[in-house]
């Protein structure tokens, strides 16, 4: 790997978990702060005809999790992309010698159809 090819794995990687400790931020803000932490202050309002810091701890901390996902797998694709490592365009060549071996290889795995001839001159 080169100087330009490490400057830029560098900078995958710093961008990779900048994207993932925000999103784990966001994810711990949903679940633990409105869950629990700020629940009664939220309690106030109601979502669905639920006080909302009760529905964050039970099903809305589920669906910023969920959403969080779809989030992730978007920005990586297009960070992925940014970085020509993505795999939308993989470089695939045919290659016509892949599937030939030399003989002495095709002759250790193959079975021999030959039977062997006990009986010489019947």
């Amino acid at each position: 790997m080169g100087t330009l090819g490490k400057d830029n794995a560098i900078a995958y990687w710093q961008e990779n978990i900048r994207l993932m400790l925000s999103l784990l931020v966001v994810w711990f803000i949903a679940s633990f702060g409105m869950g629990i932490l700020f629940a009664d202050e939220l309690d106030q309002f109601r979502f669905f005809g639920f006080k909302l810091g009760f529905w964050m701890a039970q099903q809305g901390s589920i669906y910023v999790f969920v959403a969080l996902i779809f989030i992730y797998v978007h920005r990586m694709n297009k960070l992925d992309h940014k970085y020509g490592v993505d795999e939308d365009e993989d470089d695939y060549v045919e290659d016509e010698d892949y599937y030939r071996h030399d003989e002495s290889f095709i002759d250790s795995i193959s079975e021999h159809d030959e039977m062997p001839n006990d009986k010489k001159g019947d």
